[in-house]
């Protein structure tokens, strides 16, 4: 799935939408004590009242939140497992009555409680339904674009912590006292899921049930327990990880120094690429392409052999492909930063060529090429000579 594909559905979590229909909901409540199920029950989601709805859609788009590779990942399923989840996931999707779904959902419950202790109660919310996207009419057509839609029929599953409740001072204005309101009932914290996952994948309306939309609770912080044992999913890599693995590569390549000249141009190669295929699937570099980038950046002595024995190296694999998205720093903000001891500066790709380094009268300086005086506290700085040009006389 890629980011649009993920947007297309995010968006249809709301109330009284009509490209949206969810069928069942099903809780089940977790004690930390015993990781044992507590309770469990399910509702037509029709039956929950508004504000109940309001506040499930807005947990379930957070789910659903979040960049490719960062929170959200795209898993592919490990084949010849045994009580395989793609399997109960694909039965539980086919079902056709709510104890049905049910009973599989528990199975995948059970997975989740095996050989793991929960710090916390646990609320899991399984939720199945479908959606509806409109295929694009043609211009002759006068039907409605409603007329013909794709049905996508889905899984959703978002995992929840319960909130001791606070402890408060209320005003009654019958009795016009004060009381002190005591509440024994944990909360559900439906504001910042733990994790979650979506099934199937979707990939241009079409349904792809070898994959499956893993959402991690916060950025890069993944629960590989539940990604091996619950989901039986193959290993990942963030994007945090590529962009080590592809940084480290370079650093065998080139010597583990470059000037930032050159790594602005790898940068920009990077990006040029990005942009190029940002209809398109994002695109993958496997080592023939990183010996281009770095060759057209200006990386001296660069051959296929030194750039896929790096490969070999670092990730042991001479076939790995990065995604070009994961490698290059975020384009249009100050996402690299430069950090010493007397300052820590932050500049976008396309501006780190402006920052160089040198070496004068024996020490070292930072040089960053400016377009007008830079202002501190309010006062703009005066240019000092550092750098005296030699008399010409003088020989």
């Amino acid at each position: 799935m890629n980011k649009k594909d993920i947007a297309n559905i995010r968006k249809q979590f709301k109330v009284n939408n009509d490209l949206l229909k969810i069928h069942d909901i099903y809780y089940v409540y977790i004690m930390k004590e015993s990781s044992e199920i507590y309770h469990h029950q399910s509702f037509p989601f029709d039956l929950l009242e508004e504000e109940q709805k309001e506040l499930f859609m807005d947990n379930f788009k957070k789910v659903l939140s979040g960049q490719m590779d960062e929170k959200l990942f795209e898993l592919k399923f490990l084949r010849d497992v045994e009580d395989s989840s793609q399997l109960i996931l694909h039965q539980g999707l086919l079902a056709n009555e709510t104890e049905e779904w049910k009973n599989q959902m528990l199975r995948l419950v059970e997975k989740m409680l095996h050989d793991k202790q929960y710090e916390m109660d646990i609320v899991i919310t399984f939720i199945r339904g479908e959606y509806m996207k409109p295929m694009k009419k043609s211009t002759e057509s006068e039907e409605s674009d409603r007329d013909t839609v794709y049905a996508n029929p889905f899984i959703l599953c978002s995992m929840n912590r319960t909130l001791d409740p606070k402890k408060e001072l209320l005003f009654d204005y019958v009795e016009k006292e004060f009381k002190y309101n005591i509440v024994v009932d944990p909360i559900i914290n439906l504001k910042a899921p733990l994790s979650g996952f979506l099934f199937p994948c979707f990939t241009e309306n079409a349904a792809d049930v070898n994959h499956i939309l893993y959402a991690a609770g916060k950025k890069f912080e993944l629960d590989y327990h539940f990604i091996e044992e619950v989901l039986n999913a193959e290993e990942i890599m963030t994007a945090a990880d590529d962009k080590v693995v592809f940084e480290e590569i370079v650093k065998k390549v080139t010597g583990d120094q470059i000037s930032t000249s050159t790594l602005s141009n790898v940068y920009d190669e990077i990006h040029r690429v990005v942009e190029e295929n940002e209809e398109e699937e994002v695109p993958r570099l496997d080592y023939k392409d990183v010996e281009k980038v770095l060759r057209s950046s200006g990386v001296q002595d660069v051959d296929t052999e030194k750039v896929e024995t790096a490969f070999k190296t670092v990730i042991d694999d001479e076939k790995y492909e990065f995604k070009a998205t994961n490698i290059v720093p975020k384009f249009t903000s100050k996402s690299i930063k430069i950090k010493t001891k007397v300052a820590d500066i932050a500049v976008s790709p396309p501006e780190l060529r402006h920052v160089k380094q040198v070496k004068f009268d024996g020490k070292l300086y930072m040089m960053i090429e400016l377009e007008e005086n830079p202002l501190i506290e309010g006062f703009e700085m005066i240019p000092e000579a550092l750098f005296n040009k030699a008399n010409d006389e003088q020989e």
